[in-house]
């Protein structure tokens, strides 16, 4: 009678020819550009694009201090470029790479109950470091933001589609 179970070969794995290449952006992806927000806590938003990260995600900003939007790293599969733009070159954008925005590791030590409890209703503090960087952000382009009429309210306004709305005959 044969064997249940036969010897395994020794197979060595497929070499893969995948490299990592940078992601090459849409044309209408240009640092400046308005973009609207379609995926996450901010979808709706409109918020100003300042550059690419290293992790192929883009930074944009709201600005904070008109409709409430951080400096923050989206996917550019949750955008849509509009026509509108804003001069960022005098924006200091060098300290802003994918380790800015890398989350802190916690240590998992053992938590009684009650801790865990209290935990859960507390709010997480933001770093005096990033409101700095924000405000300083924020102040340039407000003094940009401010040199075309209506371009402020047109952010603080949210974007929605409405029935009937058609979004593929829509021009941004």
């Amino acid at each position: 009678m044969a064997s249940k179970w036969y010897p395994t070969e020794n197979k060595v794995a497929k070499k893969t020819r995948k490299t990592a290449r940078p992601q090459k952006l849409r044309a209408a992806l240009v640092p400046g550009t308005v973009l609207i927000l379609l995926a996450g806590r901010f979808r709706g938003k409109r918020v100003i694009y300042l550059k690419s990260l290293a992790d192929s995600t883009l930074l944009v900003s709201g600005p904070f201090k008109v409709n409430g939007v951080p400096l923050r790293r989206v996917n550019s599969r949750f955008v849509i470029a509009t026509s509108t733009k804003v001069v960022v070159d005098n924006v200091d954008l060098t300290k802003f790479d994918v380790q800015y925005f890398a989350r802190e590791r916690e240590s998992y030590s053992k938590k009684s109950e009650k801790d865990f409890f209290n935990e859960a209703g507390s709010k997480k503090q933001i770093k005096a470091e990033r409101i700095d960087d924000q405000k300083i952000v924020d102040k340039a382009l407000l003094a940009q933001i401010k040199k075309t009429p209506l371009l402020k309210q047109y952010l603080a306004s949210s974007f929605s589609l409405k029935n009937g709305d058609k979004p593929h005959s829509m021009v941004f």
